[in-house]
């Protein structure tokens, strides 16, 4: 469904060293580096199909996070889940809502983590129980 999510940042430099490392705990390598004509530089991380992008807002606005929306990763494992998290809290990121774990929903049990990036966009490390 979907070709890409991008997101907005007010560090693009910041930014790539917390998704080089969030990112390469999913398998993701180094990000294609895009700078336009106007000097804005953007980012596309591409892993399995699906591409991740950062960008500068071409606006001039600040970037914000979007208040309701979360990115959710799809993780190989539990651990895979908790990894994600700490490695996004060790290079800048923000733990939120209830620690790694697992988690009974109407949609079936699933291990969650959550952290705000250091824009303050939602991130999701999700796993599901077979």
């Amino acid at each position: 469904m979907f070709n890409h999510i991008m997101i907005g940042s007010n560090d693009i430099e910041r930014s790539k060293r917390f998704y080089d490392a969030v990112l390469g705990v999913l398998g993701a390598g180094e990000p294609i580096r895009n700078e336009t004509a106007s000097g804005i530089v953007r980012l596309f991380y591409r892993h399995d199909g699906n591409t991740l992008a950062i960008t500068q807002p071409l606006n001039g606005q600040p970037a914000t996070g979007a208040n309701g929306g979360t990115i959710g990763f799809k993780c190989d494992s539990p651990e895979q889940v908790k990894e994600l998290h700490d490695v996004a809290v060790a290079h800048g990121g923000t733990s939120v809502e209830d620690p790694p774990g697992l988690r009974e929903s109407a949609m079936g049990a699933m291990h969650l983590s959550y952290v705000l990036d250091p824009d303050g966009n939602k991130l999701c490390g999700l796993y599901r129980v077979k």
